[in-house]
């Protein structure tokens, strides 16, 4: 089943409910259906300029190696030149958490979600909540 466009908005306005509640910085939340095709997006009043890329660059490379950028970036750091190479090839991914897969109960990918705009752990928990709240699998990694 493909990620529905109502599925998307529940992410991304769950995402902006937990962080509001957690009183986390302003924030941009990028939904990508499973082609990598933005499903939903928004970015809060008052978020810097390149927000907005850095979710889509974490929910790319989430996609791209079906793996939670939070575990892209233990690899990266494992494999620098190996990760820098394939942020050029993979849609300019940001291999650090806040990029998490959306899945199905069963455990296919139905697409992803990057935020950015807080600390990487922080934006990688609002990202979960959004996922839970749609009834959908997060896994970051």
């Amino acid at each position: 089943m493909p990620l529905s466009l109502a599925a998307a908005d529940v992410i991304v306005r769950e995402s902006l409910a937990h962080a509001r509640a957690a009183q986390f910085k302003p924030l941009a939340v990028v939904v990508l259906d499973q082609r990598g095709v933005v499903a939903a997006a928004a970015s809060e009043d008052g978020t810097s300029l390149a927000r907005f890329d850095i979710a889509r660059g974490k929910a790319s490379g989430t996609l791209a190696f079906d793996l939670g950028s939070r575990k892209l970036g233990e690899m990266a750091v494992e494999r620098p030149h190996f990760f820098a190479a394939a942020a050029h090839a993979a849609n300019g991914m940001i291999p650090v958490a806040g990029g998490v897969l959306v899945k199905d109960a069963r455990g296919a990918v139905l697409g992803a979600v990057g935020i950015s705009g807080d600390t990487s752990d922080n934006d990688e928990a609002a990202a979960l909540a959004g996922v839970a709240a749609a009834g959908l699998v997060g896994d970051g990694g």
